[in-house]
C-alpha cells in the first residue's frame, strides 16, 4: 500500500505533483511523482514500506490546494467476469472499512464508468459486509475504491476525517434557476468546503453586510442575498434585475479596485478577472485594513508555475498580516467549480 493517488482537475496533474512532492520532503517520505498531461490525477509512489500513510497522516487534506482526492493503495487487475471474488481476496489484506465510495477520474472515461459503477456498487456493498470487509462506522477508514477501466480499479483507503467532503471531490450542487450566472456555484462551493455547516447561520447570517467586488451581473452577489445580507455590488456593468429587485442590493458603478467602504462590512467577496498578486494585494488591504471579517477571492492563475506563484503569494499574504501583528486565517482550494484559478478564503480572528 506505497501509492498515493490524487484526483485533480484535468490539466493541472503537474500542480499536484509538484504540490505533493513538496510535502514529501517536508515530512521526509522518499519518493517520487508522476502524472500523465490531462489524466485528472497524479500518483506519488513512496519508497519505503508505510511512506504512503506517514505522508497522510502528516498532512492535513484540506490545506492542500490542488488535489480534490486522495488515497493509498495499490492497482488491481480484475478479471471479465467475478470481480467481487478478486476484490474480496485483494482487499483480505486491508483493515475493515467504515464506509464505501466508488470513484471515476473527471474524464470522458470516466464518465462512461461512472454508470458501470452505480450498478457495481449495490452487490460489492453486499459481498463486503457479509465477508466483515465493510461496517457502519464513521470513525473506520473509508474505502474508495477508483475505477481506471471495468478492468483495473485502484485499492485505496483513507481516514475519514482526512479526505475529501464528497466522492472524487466533487459537490453534487443543483444550479439555482434564478441565479443569473454558473459562477454563483462558485461561491456556493467555497461556503460548503471552508465554512462547516453547523457554523452558517452564525458567520452567514441575515443581519449581516457584504461587498461584491466585480459583481456584474451578480452571480457572487445572489449568494449574497440568498443569505439574507445586505450587499454593494462594484461593478461598471449591469446587475441582473431580479437581484436588484429584491432591495437588498446597492449596485455602484465603481473601480472595484480602489472602491473602500465607509463602514466595516462582514463579507468581501470577489471574482474579478485580474492578475492573481493584484487581487492579493487587494484582499491583503481589506481584511488587514479592517474594512472586512471574512473574505473569498479568486486568484486567476498564470500559464506556467501555477503552484508556485499560488505559494508565492499565500507566503506574502501571511508576512504582510504578520507584519501588521494580525492573526488571520487563510485556506485555498481548486474547487471543483473553477478553472484556471483558485479560491482563497481569508477571516479575520
Amino acid at each position: 500500500m506505497n501509492t498515493l493517488l490524487l484526483h485533480c482537475r484535468p490539466g493541472f496533474e503537474g500542480e499536484v505533483c509538484a504540490e505533493i512532492s513538496d510535502q514529501a520532503a517536508r515530512l521526509g517520505v522518499a519518493g517520487y511523482a508522476k502524472a500523465k498531461p490531462n489524466s485528472a490525477h497524479a500518483e506519488f509512489t513512496c519508497l519505503e514500506p508505510g511512506g504512503a500513510e506517514r505522508l497522510m497522516q502528516g498532512q492535513r487534506f484540506n490545506r492542500l490546494i490542488f488535489p480534490r482526492q486522495w488515497a493509498r493503495g495499490d492497482y488491481l487487475q480484475l478479471p471479465e467476469t467475478d470481480r467481487i471474488s478478486v476484490l474480496l481476496q485483494a482487499l483480505a489484506s486491508y483493515p475493515v472499512c467504515g464506509s464505501l465510495w466508488l470513484e471515476v477520474f473527471d474524464t470522458n472515461d470516466g464518465k462512461e464508468l461512472s454508470n458501470f459503477c452505480k450498478k457495481f456498487e449495490g452487490p460489492l456493498r453486499k459481498a463486503l459486509e457479509k465477508a466483515g470487509r465493510l461496517v457502519e462506522d464513521v470513525s473506520k477508514p473509508r474505502l474508495l475504491l477508483t475505477f481506471k477501466s471495468g478492468r483495473e480499479v485502484f485499492l485505496g483507503m483513507a481516514e475519514a476525517d482526512n479526505q475529501a467532503p464528497w466522492p472524487m471531490g466533487i459537490p453534487r450542487l443543483k444550479f439555482p434557476r434564478e441565479a443569473p450566472s454558473r459562477s454563483t456555484l462558485k461561491l456556493e462551493e467555497a461556503w460548503h468546503f471552508f465554512i462547516p455547516r453547523e457554523q452558517w447561520d452564525a458567520r452567514l447570517s441575515d443581519e449581516m453586510t457584504g461587498v461584491d467586488l466585480g459583481a456584474a451581473p451578480g452571480g457572487w452577489t445572489y449568494q449574497l442575498v440568498r443569505r439574507g445580507m445586505l450587499v454593494t455590488a462594484i461593478d461598471n456593468g449591469p446587475m441582473a434585475e431580479s437581484l436588484m429587485d429584491t432591495g437588498l442590493v446597492t449596485h455602484l458603478m465603481v473601480d472595484g479596485f480602489t472602491w473602500k467602504p465607509r463602514q466595516p462590512v462582514d463579507w468581501m467577496v470577489c471574482d474579478i478577472v485580474e492578475k492573481p498578486a493584484r487581487t492579493a494585494a487587494m484582499v491583503e488591504e481589506w481584511i488587514g485594513g479592517g474594512h472586512c471579517r471574512e473574505a473569498v477571492v479568486n486568484l486567476k492563475l498564470p500559464m506556467k508555475q501555477r503552484y508556485a506563484e499560488v505559494c508565492k503569494l499565500l507566503q506574502r499574504l501571511q508576512d504582510a498580516f504578520a507584519e501588521r501583528r494580525i492573526k488571520v486565517a487563510i485556506a485555498c482550494k481548486q474547487l471543483y467549480h473553477d478553472r484556471e484559478e483558485v479560491t482563497c478564503h481569508l477571516r479575520r480572528l
